[in-house]
C-alpha cells in the first residue's frame, strides 16, 4: 500500500516535467512585433492584383509566393470560414465582388490581431475607392492602395489598424509626390483645383 502510494507521488512530481514539445515551444517564443507574415489582394480567379511578403525564410522567390496564392485561393474561395492554417501560416481573409483580401501571420499568431489587419486593409481600400471595393477600381488605384498598406503594416510590424489615420495619411502623403512622380491623372486633378480657385476669387 504504501508503496503504491509512493509510486504515486512520485508519477506526481515528475508530471510538470514531463511537458509536450508544443508547452515547451511556447515558453521559449520570444515575444516580438513581427506579426504579419504577408498581405495580398487576389482577383477572383487567385491572380495577384498586389502582395507584400514580410518574411524571406517564408517564401523568399516570387515563385513559391505565387504558387502559396493559387493553393491558398483554391482552398478559400469557395469556404464561409475567415481563417484557414496552411504551409504553417494562420490565413484570415475576406471577399468583396471579385476580390479576396489576405493577411497572413505565423501558426501560434493571434487570430483577432490578424483579423484587425484585414479589417483595417478592407476598410481603408474601401474609403480610398469610395466604398466601390472591385477589381478595375483598386487597378486604377493600385498606387494609393500600395500606400495604405504600407501606412498599416512596415516590414512585418503592424503600424496602425485604424482605417481612418490610414486613409488621412495616404491623402497627405499623395499631396507630397513631387510633380515628376505624379501621375497624368493627379496632374491634372490638380490643375482641376487650382483652376477652380482661382474662378472663386
Amino acid at each position: 500500500m504504501n508503496r503504491g502510494g509512493s509510486s504515486k507521488l512520485v508519477q506526481h512530481n515528475l508530471s510538470p516535467m514531463l511537458q509536450s514539445d508544443q508547452d515547451r515551444d511556447f515558453q521559449q517564443r520570444e515575444p516580438t512585433l513581427y506579426t504579419v507574415k504577408g498581405m495580398a489582394i487576389l482577383d477572383n480567379d487567385g491572380n495577384r492584383i498586389l502582395a507584400k511578403y514580410y518574411d524571406k525564410n517564408v517564401f523568399p522567390t516570387s515563385k513559391e509566393q505565387k504558387t502559396f496564392e493559387k493553393n491558398l485561393f483554391n482552398k478559400t474561395h469557395r469556404a464561409n470560414a475567415e481563417i484557414i492554417m496552411l504551409d504553417g501560416l494562420t490565413c484570415v481573409y475576406r471577399s468583396n465582388v471579385d476580390l479576396f483580401f489576405y493577411v497572413m501571420g505565423s501558426s501560434h499568431e493571434n487570430e483577432l490581431i490578424l483579423m484587425s489587419v484585414l479589417n483595417c486593409l478592407y476598410d481603408s481600400v474601401s474609403q480610398i475607392l469610395r466604398k466601390n471595393v472591385e477589381k478595375r477600381a483598386v487597378l486604377d488605384s493600385l498606387d494609393i492602395v500600395m500606400l495604405a498598406m504600407d501606412e498599416i503594416c512596415d516590414g512585418g510590424i503592424i503600424l496602425d489598424a485604424d482605417p481612418s489615420s490610414v486613409v488621412q495619411r495616404v491623402a497627405l502623403r499623395t499631396d507630397d509626390i513631387p510633380l515628376g512622380e505624379q501621375t497624368v491623372a493627379q496632374v491634372l486633378q490638380s490643375a482641376k483645383e487650382q483652376l477652380k480657385w482661382s474662378l472663386l476669387k
